[in-house]
């Protein structure tokens, strides 16, 4: 499996594994189905949300790792 970087979308994260999805919603992107966020990279999600894009990568490749 490929490892996800901030230029990973977050479609493309949740394509991966579905339960992913608790990650993007603990930092506050409850809007996962909505069309555009699934074509937002993981960078850009987080600069509008203002939290940190390597701290989320580290946290799903870590769960994808396991």
């Amino acid at each position: 499996m490929a490892a996800i970087t901030k230029k990973s979308t977050i479609g493309e994260v949740l394509n991966m594994n579905i339960e992913t999805a608790r990650f993007f919603m603990e930092i506050g992107m409850h809007c996962l189905g909505c069309p555009a966020s699934q074509g937002e990279s993981i960078e850009e999600a987080c600069m509008v949300h203002g939290t940190n894009a390597d701290e989320l990568v580290a946290k799903l490749n870590a769960f994808l790792g396991e």
